[in-house]
C-alpha cells in the first residue's frame, strides 16, 4: 500500500509541477476547446441529469462556461458539496438555475459550493430517490492516462461517491453513470503511467483539448 501511495504521490507531484507553469491564458484556451468537445458529444446530448465539478481558482480545466451551458440546455445539474460532518464524504446537490449558480459562495480550496438548503427547503441530492438516474458525471483529477486510469488529489471523494451511488442506485437495475474526465493536455499521460488500486474507478471517457479518449467496451 505504501508503494502504491508513493507512486501516486510522485505522479501528482510531477503533473502539479507542470500545471504550475501553465499561464492562465493557456488553461482558459484549453478549457474552451475541451468544453466545446463535451457540448458536441453524443453522450452529452443524450444525458438529462448531469453532475459537473465547479473548478478551482487555478490549476485545472475551467468549468464555468460548461455548467452554464448544462443549465441552458435544460438539463438538471448537480454539483459537489463536501460534507463537513463526515470524513471523505461528498454529496452532489442540485443547482436550481443560473441565478442559484451565480450565488454560490466559495468553500474548501476556494471552490464554490451550494448550501444544503435552497429557499428554505433541502436541496435535491443525487442519491435521493426523487432525483432519478444520474446519466453523466464530469470528473476532475490531477492526472489521467490513455488506459483511462485516474489519480485525484488523494482524498478519495469521487471514488467513495461513485461506489456509494452504484450501490444505492445501480442495485435497482439503473445503469452506472458515464464517468467522463475533463483534462488539460499536461494531465493526460501514456497508458500505464497512472498507478491504480482495486478501489480506484476507471473513467469511461477522457475529454481534453485535443480530442476524446474512449474505452474499447
Amino acid at each position: 500500500m505504501a508503494s502504491m501511495q508513493g507512486q501516486k504521490s510522485a505522479v501528482r507531484a510531477a503533473v502539479a509541477a507542470k500545471l504550475r507553469l501553465l499561464p492562465q491564458s493557456d488553461i482558459a484556451r484549453q478549457s474552451q476547446m475541451a468544453v466545446g468537445r463535451v457540448l458536441a458529444a453524443p453522450f452529452f446530448a443524450q444525458s438529462t441529469n448531469v453532475s459537473c465539478y465547479l473548478s478551482m481558482p487555478a490549476g485545472e480545466l475551467e468549468t464555468a462556461a460548461l455548467v452554464s451551458e448544462i443549465l441552458r440546455a435544460g438539463k438538471t445539474l448537480f454539483v459537489p458539496k463536501i460534507d463537513p460532518s463526515a470524513r471523505g464524504k461528498m454529496d452532489f446537490l442540485k443547482v436550481y438555475g443560473e441565478d442559484d449558480l451565480s450565488s454560490l459562495s466559495s468553500g474548501l480550496w476556494g471552490i464554490r459550493e451550494p448550501e444544503y438548503e435552497w429557499q428554505g427547503q433541502p436541496r435535491l441530492n443525487a442519491l435521493d430517490e426523487a432525483a432519478g438516474q444520474l446519466d453523466l458525471i464530469l470528473v476532475p483529477g490531477v492526472a489521467f492516462d490513455r488506459s483511462l486510469s485516474r489519480v485525484g488529489h488523494g482524498k478519495g471523494y469521487y471514488d467513495r461517491f461513485i461506489s456509494a451511488y452504484t450501490r444505492s442506485k445501480c442495485a435497482n437495475a439503473q445503469r452506472k453513470p458515464l464517468l467522463v474526465a475533463l483534462a488539460l493536455r499536461e494531465q493526460i499521460l501514456e497508458a500505464g503511467q497512472v498507478p491504480t488500486a482495486l478501489h480506484d474507478w476507471k473513467m469511461d471517457v477522457i475529454v481534453g483539448p485535443d480530442g476524446i479518449i474512449m474505452g474499447s467496451a
